[in-house]
């Protein structure tokens, strides 16, 4: 190879890396914008950690204890009306004016 054409292609080596360097860059700075998760050397994923993502965990966990807790009170409530429905008309009026009278209905 000629001093001319190495004069040619060097720039145009320089000028091919530094694009494919600043593609590199932009990507990454898009997926993790786009909360995609970035790639190690060895194609593992990582998932970067923010404060956002952690608060958000922090409000789903919260939110999933409160739920459970609602859950748990709607079964003992279908219970109990599943238990009065089941019952005998006696045992549910017997049931009822019970209550009456716990309340001070009359």
């Amino acid at each position: 190879m000629d001093l001319a054409t190495l004069e040619i292609l060097a720039p145009m080596f320089v000028g091919g890396s530094l694009i494919m360097s600043a593609a590199w860059v932009a990507n990454t700075w898009i997926r993790v914008k786009n909360g995609y998760p970035l790639e190690n050397s060895w194609g593992k994923a990582i998932y970067p950690k923010t404060t956002e993502s952690e608060e958000r965990v922090r409000l789903l966990t919260q939110e999933n204890a409160q739920l459970r807790a609602e859950l748990g009170s709607l079964k003992d409530r279908l219970g109990n009306v599943e238990r009065i429905v089941t019952d005998s008309g006696y045992q549910l009026t017997h049931e009822i004016d019970r209550l009456r009278e716990r309340e001070g209905v009359n």
